[in-house]
């Protein structure tokens, strides 16, 4: 079936695609109403060598980047990311869903701090909490091991959370799906009326061929029995029962038929002309 055939078959049975695509329609403005819109707001901090670490860079803490930053700021990340934190979160009023690991291609302990929701305003909100957050923990993690103010590891924002954007992506995978899926499903019905109506003509175009191949004698057989076979059965042939039955009925005249004169043998006929001949003497 090649494309021309495809279409001749939709417009063919438009009345089972239409509705289809009607279905299809409606049914991807539900998952654009049900799927709501989420909002994503992201700020990115940087973690500081300590102010005794710095000395010999005068206090200057972008000049003095160790390998032991990054790994602070990995486990600050994975603590950020624990059920304990996301409850401590919500409590401060916090709304949405939190994420922090280290930044993509960086160079230094650099983190992102992402909340993600449908309310923007709240996401917003919720990103400086989770900022002020981050800060409050690495202070409290250092506080724990009892390290001396001035060798304790600081924190900078150098990316303030920003304005939440729309994250549609998830939303129109959402609605391309339904639509994929009520389209094919619009196809498989449009075929299969089509199927089911070629299907019921071919056997009624067979019909007409089968009765007359029926009617037609059939190879090997003589004409001739089939014409003594349509002939009627002759009388002396019939049973007593049939004979009865072709009897007239009463009350409809009866008329006598005489029988027909049998055939006399040779002697008979011999006695008669020797009978015959004394008679005439």
């Amino acid at each position: 079936m090649d494309l021309a055939e495809i279409f001749r078959v939709m417009r063919r049975r438009w009345y089972v695609l239409l509705p289809g695509l009607l279905l299809t329609a409606g049914l991807t403005v539900a998952v654009a109403l049900l799927v709501p819109v989420t909002y994503q707001s992201q700020s990115t901090v940087v973690l500081l060598n300590s102010q005794k670490a710095t000395l010999a860079y005068d206090g200057n803490p972008f000049l003095s980047s160790q390998t032991s930053l990054t790994g602070m700021a990995d486990s600050l990340a994975r603590n950020l990311n624990s059920d304990g934190s996301v409850r401590a979160l919500k409590s401060r009023g916090a709304k949405g869903t939190f994420e922090a690991k280290l930044a993509d291609n960086a160079q230094g302990p650099l983190m992102w701090l992402t909340v993600t929701g449908t309310d923007r305003a709240a996401v917003l909100s919720s990103d400086r909490i989770l900022t002020a957050f981050a800060k409050e923990r690495l202070d409290q993690f250092q506080q724990q091991q009892s390290v001396a103010p001035k060798a304790m590891i600081r924190m900078t924002t150098v990316v303030p959370p920003q304005n939440p954007v729309a994250q549609t992506k998830t939303r129109l995978e959402y609605m391309v799906m339904a639509g994929c899926l009520g389209l094919v499903l619009s196809l498989v019905a449009v075929f299969y009326v089509e199927a089911r109506r070629r299907s019921r003509s071919s056997a009624r175009s067979e019909e007409p061929a089968q009765q007359a191949a029926a009617a037609e004698p059939t190879a090997g057989e003589p004409v001739a029995e089939q014409t003594i076979a349509l002939r009627p059965t002759p009388s002396w042939s019939r049973s007593a029962e049939d004979r009865s039955a072709a009897e007239p009925r009463a009350g409809r005249p009866v008329v006598a038929v005489a029988p027909a004169a049998e055939p006399l043998d040779e002697e008979s006929t011999h006695g008669q002309r020797s009978h015959t001949g004394r008679r005439d003497r």
